[in-house]
């Protein structure tokens, strides 16, 4: 590990981090005692206001692959992947949820939904459907993975504690406090994390001014000097932009699908009013776009290590954040930025588990198991069965986390693109169609959910396109292939096959 933060430093940084804690814990104790049932763990209060409901929004679609992975392999590869994650996807994630979030209100509102799981068996009336979905919602834990790998990388650097560690110390404790608070605890907590997200943002983007002293023009060839594409729009040395069809096509596509989750159009179910949808989708899109720009500063932390080592050791991608962050910021302000990192990993990261617990109890085990239930104690035996899910994701988190901080595939950022990117393929075409068509067979979206699955990890497994050769493979490339295929097979079945009254 490499060690820049000073004794100063990680003197006030203990302090402060364990602050945060007692404050989490205050509001999950609050929260806590309120838990009766599943539904008071799952549900929150729907009385929000748009600028709180457009934070929410913000700090769910954004995390610790935004703030830490991501600007990571801007500073490995430059300007294209500037291009491609704060420009491109960007761009189709607002166009998306423009388009998409109205329509939702008035096609989706009645087919309320913990879960995607849920959603989708509501909407098409087929339980087997949705045990599918609580099934392969286990690719979801490697977001998880992605969260805990970037908290532990900017923890154990500002502290100076072994990784592993810090792993088991944020496992134990975030899937601890999941286990009591549900959503309860997360009402109070995600508008001030957004909050904190943004200034933090702010103060990243901020710290790269002194390579603008000559203008862009000057920035630019600060980059150029660090190799030969490094300041192009493409770079053919890289695995992720090596042209327009990767950084344009393939990011456009990703970015209009990543919006087709129920947990993100969702949140404008939380709005009373029908005239509160523009603002919530102002501020949104508003604080998103600050968001989405902290990318810049894997370029900023690459002009600070030129040669992406400390003390000739060299820095893990997943840590060059970290590292910048702890070299380049007073003891203060380096506390500020840690605690909002802190923050853009827990938001994400306590909607994961709670959903993903959710899911697996009332989507997977209840059908399958729920004949155990005893009557009169269900709510009691519900809440056990959840925080034994829990315990399970834990587990399973803390092992896959800990081979990605050993072994990472370059970077754990490919691991849960992998992940992610299968499971909303999956799901792109059933929400849809169950939002813009009428009468669409089950056996449509079913098989169109099936094909984009195996599609997808094919592609990436079985390295059947010519982009697909390299040592470490770019998961935009399966999840575009899986898209365009799935709904190929979707519209063809719809249109080939006689409607059908089991969608809702």
């Amino acid at each position: 590990m490499n060690n820049l933060a000073s004794s100063e430093q990680i003197f006030a940084t203990w302090i402060v981090v364990i602050l945060y804690m007692l404050v989490i814990l205050f509001f999950v104790i609050r929260g806590a005692l309120k838990v009766k049932s599943m539904s008071d763990y799952a549900i929150g209060s729907i009385s929000f206001s748009p600028l709180a409901v457009g934070l929410a929004l913000a700090a769910s679609m954004t995390s610790a692959a935004t703030f830490i992975i991501n600007p990571g392999f801007i500073a490995l590869y430059g300007l294209s992947g500037v291009l491609s994650f704060g420009v491109v996807m960007p761009l189709a994630i607002f166009c998306s949820l423009i388009l998409l979030t109205k329509k939702f209100r008035k096609s989706g509102s009645h087919v309320k939904a913990l879960t995607m799981a849920q959603w989708i068996g509501k909407m098409y009336q087929s339980q087997n459907y949705a045990i599918f979905f609580a099934f392969i919602s286990l690719l979801l834990v490697t977001f998880i993975v992605l969260i805990c790998v970037g908290l532990t990388q900017v923890l154990a650097s500002t502290l100076n504690v072994e990784p592993v560690i810090v792993l088991l110390s944020v496992i134990v404790f975030v899937f601890g406090y999941m286990m009591f608070g549900g959503a309860n605890s997360m009402v109070y907590t995600n508008a001030i994390q957004a909050t904190l997200m943004l200034v933090v943002a702010v103060i990243l983007l901020f710290s790269g001014m002194e390579y603008f002293q000559d203008g862009i023009g000057g920035f630019v060839k600060k980059l150029e000097s660090i190799g030969p594409h490094y300041a192009s729009l493409t770079n053919p040395d890289s695995f992720l932009f090596r042209d327009f069809f990767e950084i344009i096509f393939c990011q456009a596509v990703i970015g209009i699908a990543i919006v087709c989750q129920p947990h993100i159009i969702t949140k404008s179910l939380l709005l009373k009013d029908e005239k509160d949808v523009n603002r919530y989708l102002i501020v949104g899109i508003l604080v998103l776009l600050v968001f989405f720009q902290v990318v810049f500063v894997g370029l900023f932390a690459r002009l600070h290590f030129p040669d992406l080592t400390v003390n000739g050791k060299p820095i893990p991608m997943d840590g060059i954040v970290s590292a910048y962050v702890v070299s380049e910021f007073s003891v203060y302000v380096t506390i500020l930025v840690v605690l909002g990192l802190i923050s853009a990993g827990l938001s994400t990261l306590e909607g994961l588990i709670q959903s993903l617990s959710a899911t697996l109890t009332a989507d997977l085990f209840n059908p399958l198991f729920g004949k155990i239930y005893d009557p009169v104690k269900r709510d009691k035996q519900e809440i056990l069965v959840n925080k034994l899910m829990i315990v399970f994701l834990a587990i399973i988190s803390f092992v896959l986390s800990y081979q990605q901080l050993k072994s990472p595939n370059l970077s754990v950022g490919i691991f849960a693109q992998n992940g992610v990117y299968a499971y909303f393929s999956s799901a792109f075409v059933p929400v849809l169609f169950g939002m813009f068509l009428k009468d669409v067979r089950l056996k449509t979206v079913f098989t169109s959910s099936i094909v984009a699955f195996l599609v997808h990890f094919t592609v990436y497994y079985g390295r059947f396109l010519p982009y697909m050769k390299e040592t470490v493979n770019n998961p935009a490339i399966a999840s575009t292939a899986a898209l365009i295929v799935s709904l190929i097979v979707g519209l063809s079945m719809h249109l080939y096959l006689k409607p059908s009254q089991n969608h809702v």
